[in-house]
C-alpha cells in the first residue's frame, strides 16, 4: 500500500508540472501573436532623419524658391522681387539720351543757372546715378564745373521720360567783357562719350583770380524731372 501511495503522489506531481509547462507555453504563444510596435534605431536613419527623407543640401522639388519656413519668396506683379527694378536696368548710354539745355535763371537769384535735360529715347528703361560731367568752352580755355555737395541717388529713367540737373555760375557784373562762353560740353554719368551744345546762358563769366572754378553742377534730378 505504501508503494501505491508513493506512485500516486509521484504521478500527481508530474501531472502538475506538465500542466504548468503547458500554461507557460500558451502564454508565450499569446504574446507572440499580439501586434508589436518599436522605437528601436531601425526605424530612423543614422543621422536621425526618418527613412526616405533627403539629407545634405539636396535641391527643392518645387519650381520656385522658398525660404526656411517653406513658403515662397514674395514677388511683385512683374515677377521680380521688390527693389529689383533698379538692378534690372542698365546704365543710360549717351547714344540713348537726347540732351538739351536752357537758361533757367530767375530774377533776383544770386547766381545764374542753366538746366540740362536728359530724355530717354533708347527704347528701354535705364539708370542715371550721380553727377554729369560739365565743361564750358570759353575764349580762355575750358572751365570744368565742380560738383555740389548734395546727395546723388540713382534715378531709373523710364523710356520716353526726362530728368534734369542744374549748372550754376556767377553773373558778370564787373562791367568788363569777362570770359566769353562759346559752348557747353555734357557727359552723362558713368559715360565717356560727350555731347556739345550751344551755351544758352549769359554770354560771359566774370574773370576770377584762379583760386577755383566759379561753375557748379548739381546731381541728376536737382532741377526737377520732366514728364
Amino acid at each position: 500500500m505504501r508503494v501505491n501511495k508513493l506512485t500516486i503522489a509521484a504521478l500527481a506531481v508530474a501531472a502538475g508540472l506538465s500542466l504548468t509547462a503547458c500554461q507557460n507555453d500558451d502564454d508565450a504563444a499569446g504574446q507572440n501573436d499580439s501586434p508589436t510596435t518599436s522605437s528601436s534605431p531601425s526605424s530612423s536613419s543614422k543621422d536621425g532623419s526618418s527613412p526616405g527623407s533627403s539629407g545634405g543640401s539636396g535641391g527643392s522639388g518645387g519650381s520656385g524658391s522658398s525660404d526656411s519656413s517653406g513658403q515662397g519668396t514674395a514677388e511683385d506683379a512683374t515677377g521680380e522681387s521688390p527693389g529689383q527694378e533698379q538692378s534690372a536696368t542698365g546704365t543710360c548710354r549717351t547714344d540713348e539720351l537726347e540732351v538739351t539745355a536752357q537758361d533757367n535763371t530767375i530774377g533776383g537769384d544770386e547766381e545764374n543757372t542753366v538746366a540740362v535735360t536728359f530724355t530717354n529715347g533708347g527704347g528701354r528703361d535705364c539708370t542715371l546715378a550721380g553727377f554729369a560731367g560739365v565743361d564750358l568752352e570759353t575764349n580762355a580755355g575750358t572751365v570744368s564745373a565742380e560738383r555740389t555737395g548734395e546727395p546723388a541717388p540713382a534715378t531709373v529713367l523710364k523710356d520716353g521720360k526726362s530728368v534734369s540737373f542744374f549748372i550754376s555760375y556767377p553773373a558778370n557784373d564787373t562791367g568788363g567783357s569777362g570770359v566769353r562762353v562759346t559752348g557747353l560740353v555734357v557727359t552723362p554719368p558713368n559715360e565717356t562719350k560727350s555731347v556739345t551744345l550751344d551755351w544758352p546762358g549769359a554770354a560771359s563769366l566774370p574773370v576770377t583770380d584762379g583760386s577755383g572754378t566759379p561753375v557748379k553742377v548739381g546731381p541728376i534730378g536737382s532741377a526737377g524731372q520732366g514728364g
